[in-house]
């Protein structure tokens, strides 16, 4: 079978060294983020080179490494995903979406959301309703809520960033950590791409009641003066 044939060249690349530097990074610790989360030891370049051969396995399949156990066959499946989505036509994307959307569960890692949310979710809801990211705005479930933030980050690279500030808006009072660097990071995205009027007329509306490490990511960028009077109130 093709899904063991993957297993087989995932595993050639591992190393138990890897696997124990990567479970000390993705926090998988107890009452850690990624608490429980298991590691091959195969790093991300390895992995985009060994799911070259593997793009045309089936949803079935993903759906059975979406399942595993193990963080990098969790990946694979995801960033075979991403490839899948931009070489189908209209109504492959449609379900690629869907299936993506249905197994938010396991996308459950700040990894797997980054490199997959904004190049899935965000193109496929263009010009379509959104109230798919503000309910997952809504979630318990904090990747649920990263991959609302990070999906917008396909509309910022295209020079609109309305969405990425009503989301952001909506998670200021967001309690987690992961969270708060995810909006700064697209808050500072948005005065990058859009301009830092844009972002600063966001940030002179809600920059006391940020939490203060989504502050500092989003004005990372600034001006030295700038930043100070930010971090001092004094703006």
């Amino acid at each position: 079978m093709a899904i063991e044939s993957f297993k087989k060249e995932l595993r050639k690349k591992a190393s138990k060294e890897k696997a124990i530097i990567l479970a000390r990074f993705f926090k998988t610790g107890p009452g850690q983020y990624g608490q429980g989360d298991k590691f091959l030891g195969v790093t991300v370049p390895d992995i985009r080179s060994t799911i070259k051969e593997f793009i045309d396995l089936e949803l079935n399949d993903l759906q059975k490494l979406l399942n595993s156990v193990y963080h990098e066959e969790r990946l694979s499946a995801l960033l075979i995903l991403v490839v899948k989505y931009s070489r189908a036509d209209t109504r492959g994307q449609k379900k690629i979406c869907k299936f993506y959307l249905k197994n938010t569960k396991k996308i459950n890692n700040w990894d797997l959301v980054d490199l997959t949310a904004e190049k899935i979710v965000g193109p496929y809801l263009k010009n379509k309703n959104k109230d798919v990211l503000f309910k997952l705005v809504q979630s318990k479930n904090l990747w649920e809520r990263r991959i609302a933030i990070l999906s917008t980050f396909h509309y910022i690279k295209k020079g609109d960033c309305e969405l990425t500030l009503k989301i952001s808006e909506n998670l200021l009072q967001d309690k987690h950590d992961l969270i708060h660097k995810a909006v700064g990071w697209m808050l500072r995205e948005v005065g990058k791409r859009c301009g830092e009027e844009k972002e600063e007329k966001f940030l002179k509306k809600y920059y006391r009641q940020m939490p203060r490490t989504m502050l500092r990511y989003a004005i990372e960028k600034f001006e030295e003066n700038k930043r100070l009077n930010y971090l001092k109130n004094k703006i």
